[in-house]
């Protein structure tokens, strides 16, 4: 699930990602064109109801790839992303607008 919230007198957007359904998971990161794809960037937090958030400021009016990296080793697809594409490795991608 992706929540957006226009940060006020900027020109950019507060975006909350968070996955759920990882009870067993170590760590998660949110990567993407955002970040340019580096899982150290932004880890997400374990919140007391189990699911998993991070926030990032995003540009206004612009379309992010990205995907979740799970404990280092499993990426994930998020299925309520804006829209989601092929990306070149055979899987999909998800995309946030902006």
């Amino acid at each position: 699930m992706i929540r957006k919230k226009p940060v006020r007198n900027s020109s950019k957007v507060s975006v909350t990602f968070e996955a759920s359904g990882h009870d067993g998971a170590q760590s998660i990161a949110v990567v993407g064109d955002f970040n340019a794809w580096d899982p150290t960037k932004h880890t997400m937090k374990r919140r007391k109801d189990g699911q998993w958030s991070a926030t990032i400021r995003l540009a206004k009016n612009d379309r992010y790839a990205f995907r979740y990296l799970v404990d280092g080793e499993t990426w994930e697809t998020d299925t309520e992303s804006d829209a989601t594409e092929a990306n070149r490795f055979g899987s999909m991608n998800s995309i946030v607008e902006t």
